[in-house]
């Protein structure tokens, strides 16, 4: 007897349980690309946004404890030494506004098929990875001294992905 797809499980089609797999990643990509600050400060944003999303198969949440286990089977697990690839898009503006796009939509069909627990956990672990990102390596400052911790942008993004999420 095999075991069915843990999307199935929880009641999500196949896409929308990639919305969900794939979105927390995504997170982590916008939140360090809000600020522009260099490849060092990416990798270290990098490996605690990794980290943050590991620490969700530890979760209450049977729902986020799921996604953050398929994720981490996806894109490697940091207990094992594995590392994402810095990823420094382009158009930064356009990877934010599409992953506060794919939240405002994750929102709306997570109220539709889970209870309000489930989806407030999934929510609050998204944002709990974006502020480990942009809290994760201070910009600007002089030999790694000083600086902003969190810079405007980086607020920005944090503050309009909880209000997409909790509108």
């Amino acid at each position: 007897m095999t075991t069915p797809p843990v999307s199935s499980t929880f009641g999500f089609s196949d896409d929308e349980w990639g919305l969900l797999v794939g979105l927390p990643q995504s997170v982590l990509t916008a939140a360090s690309a809000a600020e522009s600050d260099g490849a060092r400060r990416t990798r270290t944003e990098n490996a605690v946004g990794l980290e943050a999303m590991a620490a969700g198969r530890e979760s209450a949440s049977p729902l986020v404890a799921a996604i953050a286990g398929e994720l981490v089977s996806r894109v490697g697990d940091p207990e094992a030494g594995e590392e994402l690839p810095a990823i420094e898009p382009t158009n930064p503006q356009a990877v934010i506004a599409d992953v506060l796009e794919r939240a405002r939509a994750a929102s709306t069909l997570l109220a539709r098929k889970v209870d309000e627990g489930e989806a407030g956990a999934y929510k609050h672990w998204l944002v709990a990875i974006a502020e480990q990102v942009v809290t994760a390596a201070s910009t600007g400052g002089l030999l790694g001294l000083g600086g902003d911790i969190v810079t405007e942008s980086e607020r920005r993004f944090r503050d309009e992905l909880s209000h997409v999420l909790n509108d």
